[in-house]
Parts: structure tokens; C-alpha cells; sequence
């Protein structure tokens, strides 16, 4: 039988009383890190001259499609596109020979129905005396009657012919509808046009000019006001920017807002009426209304350095009286130079941090620095 031999490994004395102590220590606790250093701000009220800004598309305050209401060829053009227009000018001819042709075809025809009535009321009357004598059938004067009545049956179809061929003759001649220019036609001569169906141009007023832009429902009161204060040269609330960014040299005026709001948008439709005697404006141009504020009236205003954005949303951080910030949400305004209009989420008197806001978090604590004041 073998023997196993057992080695025994001896732990010094000391190593144990080190695990021993190791094993019931206690982890110290973190410390607490000392207050962010940060500058503040204290937020006041200031008079501000600033601009509201309100994407804007011009318009033609009337724009006519002109179609045919006749089917033919168009057989005249007496126009130049891109020609400014007057009310009553002649601008196409569809057929004009072939539908006055048929015109004056009715005419005759109606001529030759009404000489009809004209014998066949006479043969009647006749009859009608010589029945009187009994000197005719009865039978007699009831063909000639019958006769009459189908005369001035005919006599109403021939007018109604004669009038609604009187309507294609009119009709094979388009003129324009008021002042205004033309565009480029999409008929030359010799197409063949159907009615109610090509649009063969399209004219449209130019000098003034609207622009309509989208104001959200909350501003209805302001713009209703602006609307009543009526219309002077001098005036420059609504002014005009160009694609090109310069400011157009006209000032606008309201002229109506739309009777609804959209209820998707919360937008309702404000059209601006500006002069347009160079022709700078052009139908469907994307532009810039700019609305000058109220003048002489007061803002909250708040450095743009303190703004935080986050998922689209602005805040700021609000030093309370114990040294700790609060993270608050604001509804920002128009930026005027390095400041920023704060709508709503701030009170004069608050106290914003505009220097180490990368480094805060809402509740954080923070070492100001001397305020820095939006006072005069």
C-alpha cells in the first residue's frame, strides 16, 4: 500500500492579519466635485427695432387661363409673347371663316322659316274668314292651323341655331380678358384645338403685385391691426426681400387675410399688395417678407452664447438664489446682432449662464462670477 504524501504551505502570521484587515475596509466615498466656475448674464427688457422674417410668394392679383370653348384650328395669332395686353384685344382665331360661314347659314335659314310663318299665318287667317262664310271644310282650316303651329316650331329651333352658332362665332375669337401681360403660347398656327380642353395662354396682371406669406394663428390680432392702420407710402412695416437678398425699393400694405386658418398648419394666409411698375416682380417668385416690430416697444433679449439646442429645442440655465441651475426651455425671436428676442421662458431679472454652459447639467452647482447686466 502506497503512501501519500500531504504538503502543508505555512501562511505567515502577518499576511493574515493584512488579509484580515483588508477584507473589512471601507471604500471612502467620492468626493464631491466644487461648483463650476461660470459667467451669468441677468436678463432685462430693451427696446429693440427688429424684422420678422416670413417666406413669401408673389402672385398676380387676377391670372386667366385661356382655353378654347370651340373645337378647330387655330388659323390667327395677333399678339407677341411676353406682350402687355389690353382688355378687349384680339389674341386668337379658331376657324373664324368656317364658324361665320355657319352663321350666316343659319341666318338665311331662319329668314326662310320666318317668310313661312308669314304665309302660313296669312293662309290661315283666310281660312278662318271663309269658315265663317261656310265656305271651306272645317277640315281645311284645321290642316292650315296645324301648319301654322309647325312653322313657329321651326322658326324656334331655326333661332335657337342662329344663337348658338352666334356663340361659336363669338367664341372662335378670343380676347383678352383684362390689362396684363401674356405669356409665351402653347398654339401655334394651324393646331388643331379641342373645347374646354387646351390652354392655349395665360394672362395675368402685373402692376401691383401680391405676395402671400403664412402667419401663424397667434399673430392674427397683431396683423388685423396692421391691416386697419391702412395704407401710407412712407411707412416701411412691409418691406420686400429679394432672391438676390437686396430689399426691394416699394413698401407693401396688407390687403386682406384669408377668411379661414388651416387647420394642419395653424397658418393663415395674409396677402400683401406692393407696386410693380419696372416689372421687377414676377408670378411664383420665391421671396422674403420682412415685418418691422412694434417701434418703441420692449424685449427680453438674451445672449446667443447662451443657448443650448437639443432635438431642435433651445434652453437655457437659470442660476437660482442657491447657487444651482435649472435647466429651462425658451421660444426664441428674431437675432438682433450678438443677442437673441426670447419669446417666452424668461422674466426680467433672471440670471443666465453665458460662459461654461457645455460643462452644466440641470441641478448642477456653479461658482458665478460678477453678473454681467443687460441694463443700461
Amino acid at each position: 500500500m502506497k503512501k501519500m504524501n500531504i504538503n502543508v504551505v505555512a501562511i505567515p502570521a502577518a499576511a493574515i492579519v493584512l488579509l484580515a484587515c483588508g477584507g473589512n475596509k471601507t471604500p471612502e466615498a467620492p468626493k464631491t466635485p466644487p461648483p463650476a466656475p461660470v459667467a451669468v448674464y441677468t436678463v432685462a427688457k430693451e427696446p429693440a427695432v427688429y424684422y420678422d422674417n416670413y417666406p413669401a410668394t408673389i402672385v398676380p392679383l387676377n391670372q386667366v387661363d385661356l382655353k378654347a370653348q370651340v373645337t378647330g384650328y387655330i388659323t390667327g395669332i395677333f399678339f407677341t409673347d411676353g406682350q402687355h395686353v389690353h382688355k378687349g384685344q384680339k389674341l386668337y382665331e379658331i376657324d373664324h371663316q368656317l364658324y361665320q360661314a355657319n352663321y350666316d347659314q343659319a341666318v338665311a335659314n331662319l329668314n326662310v322659316v320666318k317668310a313661312n310663318l308669314v304665309k302660313a299665318q296669312q293662309d290661315a287667317d283666310r281660312y278662318n274668314d271663309l269658315l265663317k262664310q261656310d265656305a271651306i271644310a272645317k277640315q281645311k282650316v284645321d290642316y292650315a292651323l296645324a301648319d301654322l303651329q309647325s312653322v313657329k316650331m321651326q322658326l324656334a329651333a331655326a333661332q335657337a341655331n342662329v344663337t348658338r352658332l352666334s356663340n361659336d362665332l363669338r367664341f372662335s375669337t378670343i380676347y383678352a380678358p383684362f390689362d396684363g401681360t401674356i405669356g409665351i403660347s402653347q398654339a401655334k398656327i394651324g393646331t388643331l384645338v379641342t373645347a374646354n380642353s387646351n390652354v392655349l395662354n395665360t394672362v395675368s396682371t402685373d402692376d401691383p403685385m401680391a405676395v402671400d406669406i403664412a402667419v401663424d394663428q397667434k399673430e392674427i390680432a397683431r396683423f388685423a391691426l396692421l391691416q386697419q392702420k391702412g395704407t401710407n407710402a412712407q411707412d416701411s412695416t412691409f418691406t420686400l426681400l429679394l432672391p438676390d437678398n437686396t430689399v426691394y425699393p416699394s413698401v407693401g400694405h396688407i390687403s386682406l387675410l384669408d377668411r379661414s386658418v388651416d387647420p394642419q398648419t395653424g397658418t393663415i394666409k395674409t396677402r400683401l399688395v406692393f407696386s410693380n411698375s419696372k416689372s421687377q416682380l414676377k408670378p411664383g417668385m420665391s421671396t422674403n417678407v420682412r415685418v418691422k416690430n412694434n417701434q418703441g416697444s420692449e424685449f427680453i433679449l438674451a445672449p446667443a452664447k447662451a443657448l443650448v439646442e437639443q432635438m431642435g429645442e433651445f434652453f437655457v440655465f437659470v442660476v437660482n438664489d442657491s447657487s444651482k441651475v435649472n435647466q429651462r426651455k425658451v421660444s426664441l425671436g428674431v437675432h438682433i446682432n450678438d443677442k437673441v428676442v426670447v419669446r417666452d421662458g424668461l422674466q426680467a431679472g433672471d440670471k443666465i449662464v453665458t460662459e461654461g454652459v457645455q460643462k452644466l447639467k440641470d441641478g448642477a452647482v456653479v461658482n458665478t462670477a460678477a453678473p454681467k447686466t443687460g441694463k443700461p
